[in-house]
């Protein structure tokens, strides 16, 4: 019982932490030096499915991978244990970001909920800024209070 409490903590705090390697990366990295990877995320029209942007897909995949890998290969459950929180995490990114924010595909059109709802504000915003400085809002699950409360509408002012 002990070592499924363990795994669980571990592959746990391998997820959540993955929301702050993230933002960083997101923030300093995609925003910085390897802006021309991300830029066409930020334009409007973007030709065929596939953007650079997506080869942070694989960048991001790799920390995963070699977790798994070697903790399989050195039978390391605690490696095995990262390795499949940072995998969930990729999950996790690749269902909010690319299928629920950016409806690549179009399904979860009609989910709604208050935090649903602030993480679309929040990237929104993000997205209003077409260059890589004067950003906001780099995070993905971790959303700013500000993002949870709805906007004033033209109407009620």
């Amino acid at each position: 019982m002990e070592t499924v409490l363990t795994n669980s903590l571990i592959v746990f705090a391998s997820f959540f932490s993955m929301e702050g390697v993230a933002w960083f990366t997101h923030k300093f990295i995609m925003h910085g030096l390897l802006w021309f990877l991300h830029k066409d995320h930020h334009q409007k029209e973007i030709e065929g499915f596939f953007e650079k942007n997506d080869f942070f897909f694989l960048i991001f995949a790799i920390p995963g991978i070699l977790c798994l890998l070697l903790g399989s290969f050195y039978y390391n459950l605690a490696l095995i244990m990262v390795g499949n929180g940072i995998t969930l995490y990729g999950a996790a990114y690749f269902l909010v970001h690319d299928i629920f924010i950016h409806q690549r595909f179009k399904i979860f059109r009609n989910f709604d909920s208050v935090y649903l709802r602030a993480i679309r504000r929040a990237h929104k915003m993000h997205h209003k800024h077409l260059t890589k400085h004067d950003g906001e809002s780099f995070g993905m699950l971790w959303i700013p209070i500000k993002y949870f409360k709805e906007p004033i509408k033209s109407s009620q002012k």
